[in-house]
């Protein structure tokens, strides 16, 4: 015999008696669908009430209108068809099956609540809530603390505190804070802010604080968002970017914001950071609420070991910890959280640790850029182990040696340039060996062309000289070509006087004159004799400074050339 589900109590009834049931109101008792099956036969109702319900309930089976009325609603379950379950029932269905495997698999776990804040990595918890917690950055700090500054941009590489200024703003004013990322949010969330801002402000006369983390990733036709809302000061722009702004932001941005450059934070920050993190670790949850220290400018001595929570966070791992960081409070307390939870380990699996734990920072956007230039300056100012250093920072970073080979070519003429006319073949052939071998082999042709190239003498004259050239020619674009440097390929040209006077040099046993360039350019010399120093500097005390730093005391040896040298450019 099929069942139903009561529509009421959520229970299993035998499809007979479902009627006699809902009429007591829930309150007969019921069976499963297996003891009615089994007892459908010889059961038979106990109290008269019952006998009575059950009588009514066989009439209305047999019953063609009654049975229609049933049917749709509770007979599914015989049709094969599953009804949605209601609430209650999907309760009821979850307890029963927790009941069913709770033998298997253990007691079910207890709900609970979880506190969202404890949950958040550790550099996240320790987070300063007050400028006087703050590390690093004393002058841009004074300046924002000091009142209100404005729509801003903060530019700074990565944990270096552009999110926490920026909330640390929003706490010392009545303003309204929203924050945005610009990897999930886009114009729409923006607009949205600036509508609630502008009732807020016409309202209750408060302003809001938009903070737009990674405001780059906007791009320029999305930055146009900001500008009519700042123009009339509905909200107030801080955005953070590690990006250079120049680059990445749209210059009608940058001229309604003020630009707060950040550099990664100093050693000495890091290890003051990492005082405070231990300081709050090791506190008791009372002591944790309190200031952590008097003043952001105060550098606290560096905790002894007696101090430290754990026994093998002992001076060396904090600076090996504050060395592996790079200016990153992030990943500072992050690498002390790793340490941290290593109870069971001694220092030196602690120190393997966080070695492992520490991939290579380099920045495809801005180290790009600003290490190719260290190692072309270096090749330039013939310093080989600087040049080596930032050949290696660049290659174990991940940088395509194709790059950097590409930059040498450009730099043995630029600056070896005529002194030694090897250099250029040099740099093609191992920008060759580069594209044939890779890496990590390539590394080695590499080094030799750099080397070469920091050894090799200097002359920038032919690059000068084309430079000058280069100023004539947009100086005035127009200047024709004499007569007699003009090709007279017909008979008509020849006559007109075309390369008339021409004289072709190799037809001479001794050097002969031609009109080579416009009249108004004839005594123009681009390119300077060889050992010619008009308009070369001397500085005497970026001379000195040489020979104490890199010439071992000793003078120049070029000292003695000095009388012949033009001094009339020189810097006092």
């Amino acid at each position: 015999m099929s069942s139903v589900t009561c529509p009421i109590c959520s229970q299993e009834v035998d499809a007979r008696t479902i009627n006699a049931h809902i009429d007591a109101g829930c309150s007969e008792p019921t069976s499963s669908p297996a003891s009615s099956a089994s007892t459908s036969k010889t059961a038979f109702p106990a109290t008269p009430a019952a006998r009575k319900a059950s009588k009514i309930s066989s009439s209305q089976t047999s019953s063609g209108s009654r049975q229609m009325n049933i049917a749709p609603i509770f007979n599914m379950r015989a049709k094969g068809v599953e009804p949605s379950p209601s609430p209650s029932e999907s309760k009821f269905s979850v307890k029963r099956e927790a009941d069913a495997h709770r033998g298997e698999e253990g007691p079910p776990r207890k709900r609970c609540k979880v506190n969202l804040q404890e949950a958040a990595p550790l550099a996240e918890r320790l987070r300063p809530t007050a400028f006087s917690d703050f590390v690093g950055h004393d002058s841009v700090v004074s300046l924002i603390a000091g009142g209100n500054c404005g729509s801003l941009i903060l530019w700074g590489p990565s944990g270096c505190g552009k999110t926490t200024l920026a909330r640390l703003i929003a706490t010392q004013t009545d303003a309204v804070f929203k924050e945005l990322s610009a990897t999930v949010a886009g114009i729409n969330e923006v607009r949205a802010i600036a509508d609630a801002a502008k009732s807020t402000l016409s309202l209750t006369g408060r302003k809001t604080i938009l903070f737009m983390d990674e405001i780059h990733r906007f791009n320029k036709g999305q930055q146009d968002i900001f500008l009519p809302f700042l123009e009339r000061g509905y909200i107030q722009l801080i955005g953070a970017t590690t990006e250079n702004p120049s680059f990445k932001l749209v210059g009608a941005l940058l001229s309604r914001c003020r630009v707060f450059s950040l550099n990664r934070l100093e050693d000495t920050d890091i290890r003051n950071i990492i005082t405070k993190a231990l300081t709050r670790l090791s506190s008791t949850p009372d002591a944790s609420t309190n200031s952590l220290s008097p003043s952001a400018q105060e550098i606290e001595p560096p905790p002894t070991a007696a101090q430290f929570p754990v026994g093998h966070l002992t001076t060396k791992v904090i600076s090996t910890i504050v060395s592996m960081a790079a200016g990153d409070a992030r990943i500072a307390i992050s690498l002390l959280e790793l340490a941290v939870k290593a109870s069971d380990f001694d220092e030196a699996k602690v120190l393997t640790l966080l070695r492992r734990s520490v991939a290579t920072s380099y920045d495809t956007s801005e180290d790009h850029y600003n290490m190719i230039s260290a190692l072309h300056k270096s090749v330039r100012g013939s310093q080989p182990d600087a040049a080596l250093y930032w050949l290696a920072r660049m290659l174990t970073g991940g940088e395509d040696p194709v790059y950097i080979c590409r930059r040498m070519v450009v730099c043995a003429s630029e600056d070896i340039g005529l002194a030694d006319s090897h250099a250029l073949p040099l740099a093609v052939a191992t920008l060759q060996a580069c594209q044939n071998v890779g890496m990590p082999e390539c590394r080695i042709c590499l080094a030799h062309l750099i080397v070469f190239l920091c050894e090799a003498p200097k002359s920038t004259r032919s690059y000068e000289a084309y430079n000058r050239a280069e100023a004539a020619a947009l100086k005035d674009p127009n200047l024709p070509v004499p007569l007699e440097m003009r090709n007279a390929p017909t008979a008509l040209m020849k006559e007109v006087g075309y390369g008339k006077s021409y004289k072709y040099n190799p037809d001479y046993v001794h050097p002969v004159h031609n009109t080579y360039l416009p009249l108004q350019l004839q005594n123009e010399r681009f390119l300077r004799n060889a050992g010619d120093t008009s308009g070369k500097r001397w500085d005497e005390d970026a001379l000195a400074s040489w020979e104490n730093a890199d010439n071992s005391g000793e003078p120049w040896e070029g000292r003695e050339k000095a009388p012949d040298i033009d001094l009339s450019t020189s810097e006092p």
